[in-house]
């Protein structure tokens, strides 16, 4: 059945009541005919809670079909978490235990990605529901029954009522910046060998849809697995590539016409032929080839006028970033059947899931990673609930878990707002509720007619309205649901609002014990640690390049591993506190915060770019001034960033003021050029520019960028440096 809601209502009443309508169906169909048409309770509980928990109070992103996927492969583990918390609940002690470890675990898996974390509340209470007494094993295949039944009316109605439209698929935007990235290449070959305004906007609408917050959350590559992180890697190289063209200075008068390597039309095809390998279509890879021997071409012409040397220098990495993003969607389309990739940038290409699934864990099983903060939070403050619960005897403790989880957030402040507002609104419902029983007694029909428009209007008005209505509209569900079970009096109200108290309570302990400040502090410190890690490759690459020496193709360049496990950190952090609300109190620093994660990505590709070779080479030493003027503009970059650093670390006493860094600029650097400098030169002094472009803008105060694709994608632990090894 498909439909529209009228046009008068605002887009986020008709998205929530698409949505209210699927759960009130599956819900309340499940309730009915297990109560009413087989007369078993307990299974229509655990339908109309199994169908509200995944649907109602989690957020399963995507389109119809694709929440339907999910909740088909969720079933099986409903099953194991319902069996776990009926057979844990025979001591409170055991399913305490329970609590704790199925908490963590269930709320860590958001570092799976989107899907991950939207189904982890409806999981959690999978769990709750039956963790409290009575224990009754005998009754474990009525709620598995129940669970599946109400999950499979949900199911269906995902499907089809009122479903979305498809979002965009991932695979076809990254297409659609690849067909982009062919047309700006192939018009850079001919006069005037720059780009109108209107294309370069055109290429920077194509790279902005790349990135991961113009993505819908069911179509981002942020999985684990092979496919999905070459997915994102190709990603963010086709997003390089723009932005290299764009900045593509033209040829100098007297070469423009001239003879050689033309890596700009290699370049061309091998966007095309990326572009139709995304769409499913299976090229031959002769242009990827072409597009190699172009670029070794190029790069072995060493000599030449500055202006020369400093076109190829950009070449070569328009050359890079396309022979990354071909191998990457060449691995995304065909997985570890793909052609063996070079060593080190394609690191995962040849692992199978389970170990890296066990990297990306054990790359946030610590205290400096926001998903473990998180996950370690609700999961002590649960298992404390479950222990005053059970301790105290609470009736329907349930619903006191129930307070601790959808109410406890990320940060203290956040958390004391939430409770204050959910409370208000939970003492507005309970004396409608105690109203409600009082008037109506025991009169089942009453409140069988009026529990689905109730329902319908809870859970269209509460995602809209805010906790408070969530809080008020749900305690008058709840009331009518259980007036259904068994006799009822007003005291169920009273019970209600006993029990969100105490959860609330019990959030605001753990919010306020357990890294109250949330993500702000991590972020700093996470950048801080980035930043000094990025100044230490700073200063090590720009020494080795002045040195020169022998260069053999590795894995990556020295001290890759440990930014690239720090750009892991702060992205995570960075998207937890993109979501934290500032509240009142002085405001902090505004920052851009995006520009920190760029500056992290340049170094990664750069180092490797410069010092990672695709072949063994011995290259010469710079000459004297030469190695002088770059190993000054490095450290002055270095320096920099350690002083950034340390503005950004909270456990430091430097000041948070932002002031002038005195950064040499491109067109100093430019300006200083020693004479006969080789093509290495301006290959790294192009290098030290972006470096210094990303730390202005990270300690300008106004943290507001116009005209620029500063936004870094999430899952670097993919390896996405792209570098001469691409190929």
């Amino acid at each position: 059945m498909g439909g529209r809601f009228p046009r008068g209502l605002p887009p986020a009443y008709r998205a929530a009541a698409r949505r209210a309508l699927r759960v009130t169906i599956a819900a309340g169909a499940g309730f009915y005919v297990l109560l009413y048409g087989f007369g078993l309770a307990v299974g229509a509980t655990y339908a109309l809670f199994g169908a509200i928990a995944m649907a109602g109070l989690s957020h399963l992103p995507g389109s119809g079909r694709q929440r339907a996927q999910l909740l088909v492969a969720a079933t099986p583990v409903c099953w194991v978490l319902i069996t776990l918390g009926t057979y844990l609940s025979v001591r409170t002690w055991s399913a305490v235990l329970g609590m704790l470890a199925v908490g963590f675990a269930l709320a860590f898996m958001a570092v799976g990605g989107p899907r991950f974390a939207g189904a982890a509340t409806g999981l959690q209470l999978m769990y709750i529901l039956p963790s409290f007494p009575p224990y009754d094993p005998g009754s474990l295949g009525e709620r598995l029954a129940g669970a599946t039944f109400g999950l499979a009316l949900l199911t269906v109605a995902e499907l089809t009522l009122l479903p979305e439209p498809a979002a965009l698929p991932y695979r076809e935007r990254a297409a659609r910046a690849a067909d982009g990235a062919a047309h700006c290449a192939d018009r850079l070959r001919t006069a005037p060998y720059t780009l109108p305004e209107a294309e370069l906007g055109a290429a920077r609408a194509l790279s902005t849809g790349l990135r991961s917050s113009r993505v819908p959350e069911a179509e981002r590559p942020a999985g684990a697995g092979v496919r999905q992180r070459a997915l994102a890697h190709t990603g963010l190289a086709t997003r390089t590539l723009l932005g290299r063209l764009t900045v593509l200075p033209p040829p100098a008068p007297t070469d423009a016409g001239a003879g050689g390597p033309d890596p700009l039309r290699a370049v061309t095809e091998v966007a095309r032929e990326t572009a139709a390998r995304l769409r499913g279509r299976t090229p031959d890879g002769r242009a990827h080839d072409d597009l190699r021997r172009a670029r070794q071409e190029l790069a072995a012409t060493e000599d030449g006028p500055p202006a020369v040397l400093r076109r190829n220098a950009a070449l070569l990495e328009v050359a890079d970033a396309a022979l990354a993003m071909s191998t990457a969607a060449d691995i995304a389309v065909r997985g570890r059947a793909a052609d063996p990739p070079a060593p080190g940038r394609f690191w995962y290409a040849r692992q199978r899931a389970p170990r890296l699934w066990w990297r990306r864990l054990s790359g946030h099983a610590g205290g400096r990673s926001v998903f473990f903060q998180n996950a370690v939070r609700i999961s002590l403050a649960l298992a404390a609930a479950r222990l005053i619960a059970g301790v105290d005897t609470l009736p329907h403790g349930f619903w006191v878990l129930l307070a601790t989880l959808t109410l406890t957030r990320t940060t203290v402040r956040e958390t004391r707002t939430t409770e204050r507002k959910a409370l208000t609104g939970t003492l507005v419902g309970a004396l409608v509720a105690a109203t409600l029983l009082a008037f109506v007694g025991t009169d089942i029909e009453v409140y069988a007619v009026a529990l689905p428009p109730l329902m319908l209007v809870t859970f269209t008005l509460g995602p809209v309205k805010g906790v408070g209505w969530a809080q008020a509209l749900f305690t008058v569900v709840v009331a009518l649901v259980f007036a259904q079970l068994a006799p009822a009096t007003w005291q169920l109200a009273e019970f209600r609002l006993l029990d969100v108290l105490t959860g609330s309570a019990i959030g605001a302990v753990f919010g306020l014990l357990a890294w109250p400040r949330g993500a702000h502090d991590e972020l700093r410190r996470a950048v801080a640690v980035l930043l000094r890690i990025a100044a230490e490759i700073v200063v090590g690459t720009t020494a080795q390049v002045a040195a020169g020496g022998r260069r053999v193709p590795v894995a990556t360049a020295p001290g890759h591993r440990s930014l690239q496990h720090a750009l892991v950190m702060a992205e995570s952090a960075y998207a937890q506190y993109q979501s934290e609300p500032v509240g009142p109190g002085p405001r902090p620093v505004r920052r851009d915060w995006q520009a920190a994660l760029i500056a992290g990505h340049h170094t990664l590709w750069g180092a490797d770019r410069l010092l990672v070779p695709a072949e063994p080479v011995v290259v010469p030493p710079l000459g004297r001034d030469s190695s002088e003027s770059v190993i000054r503009a490095g450290d002055r970059v270095a320096a920099g960033m350690l002083l950034t650093s340390a503005r950004m670390d909270p456990t430091g006493d430097t000041g948070d003021t932002p002031v002038p860094l005195r950064l040499p600029t491109a067109s100093a650097v430019t300006a200083a050029e020693p004479p006969g400098a080789p093509r290495a030169y301006y290959a790294t002094v192009a290098w030290l520019a972006s470096l210094t472009t990303d730390l202005e803008r990270l300690a300008a105060e106004a943290g507001t960028v116009t005209g620029a694709d500063t936004d870094a994608d999430t899952g670097t632990d993919t390896g996405m440096a792209v570098g001469p090894g691409a190929g």
